[in-house]
């Protein structure tokens, strides 16, 4: 609160007490009085105000710091009206009674705003459940006959199932706290259903796969995890090179576990490289590629944020001055494992 603005409000209260001391000063000379007598009275006048000034001024700015500290620690400013008591002066609680009125008709618009989008993510998930049918029908009708057709055509419903599945966990992401299960998983398992998921994909491809053997158990959850490394696999394909490998690698350091996906693909732009969890953003190689979402990368640090995992991303692109390889490494790493099990022991 500015002192100066504090100092302006109360214009017409000093301006009241110099007229009523200007009225005293001759009332008292009128009667009689010395100056001296005067002069003592108006200083001990101007005391007892400058002293009531100071006192009213920090305890109002001691009470407005609280409150604006108050509403700083709110999530939801609109609530602000909760935290402020009801003022005293009449003139105040007409602002109070205002800001109570918008309080009310925020919440109804959040709610109703809520509302509509619980709406269309559960249309989402109703349409998403619908074309999983006939996928499914197309899969079964290519496993019952192998060709070099069909497998071409299972590529391409495995890239369909990709984008709604990511469709799907776009839609639920802002609810993860409503649909995980954390427990004990092997990671190697995780694995092999992700690469499971992406055979028909990886095998057009003809990429190259590195998988680990280390028995890591970790404490998390196996469909979203799964998820996320589906992501992980379609940009490594995605942005390959002429002999495409993906590497996994494992690693237990005690305090935390470490899963790495390392392909040798086309790598990412210096440049590039600190807005790839952005929501939408493609950068220059997603110009350069068809059907590059933005999404993907955004959803595996919006996922691994809510399951406490921490994902990395290195990356290098080659250049034909120098003998270097290219490709982008993402790291993830899990911490709540070995909280779970200090907690157990």
């Amino acid at each position: 609160m500015s002192g100066k603005q504090w100092m302006k409000n109360r214009t017409p209260f000093l301006m009241t007490n110099l007229l009523c001391m200007a009225a005293l000063c001759g009332f008292l000379l009128l009667g009689g009085n010395t100056p001296d007598t005067v002069v003592f009275i108006l200083i001990i006048w101007i005391l007892i105000l400058c002293i009531g000034l100071f006192i009213s001024y920090f305890s109002a700015k001691r009470r407005s710091d609280r409150l604006l500290g108050m509403a700083e620690e709110l999530e939801e400013r609109y609530l602000i009206p909760e935290v402020l008591e009801k003022p005293k002066r009449a003139e105040d609680q007409v602002y109070w009674q205002m800001l109570k009125m918008a309080e009310r008709s925020m919440l109804e618009q959040v709610e109703n705003g809520r509302r509509e989008r619980n709406e269309y993510r559960e249309y989402i998930e109703q349409w998403i459940h619908e074309i999983k049918t006939p996928i499914t029908a197309i899969r079964l009708l290519c496993d019952n006959n192998r060709s070099d057709l069909t497998r071409e055509i299972m590529g391409e419903v495995e890239k369909i199932t990709q984008y709604t599945e990511q469709t799907l966990y776009y839609a639920r992401s802002e609810n993860t706290q409503n649909d995980y299960l954390i427990r004990e998983i092997r990671l190697l398992d995780v694995i092999h259903d992700a690469v499971a998921d992406n055979k028909y994909l990886l095998m057009q491809n003809q990429v190259v796969l590195e998988l680990p053997r280390e028995e890591i158990y970790i404490c998390s959850d196996e469909k979203w995890l799964r998820f996320i490394l589906d992501q992980l696999i379609v940009n490594a394909v995605k942005y390959r090179s002429e002999k495409p490998m993906i590497r996994f690698l494992t690693e237990d350091m005690g305090e935390y576990v470490t899963l790495s996906v390392q392909d040798n693909g086309i790598g990412i732009e210096a440049a590039d490289l600190p807005r790839v969890f952005e929501k939408g953003f493609t950068g220059q190689n997603g110009r350069n590629v068809l059907h590059s979402t933005g999404l993907g990368l955004y959803l595996c640090r919006k996922l691994c944020d809510k399951l406490g995992i921490r994902i990395r991303i290195e990356s290098a692109v080659r250049e034909p001055a120098k003998e270097q390889r290219s490709g982008t490494k993402v790291t993830l790493t899990f911490y709540l494992n070995h909280l779970i099990h200090q907690v157990q022991d």
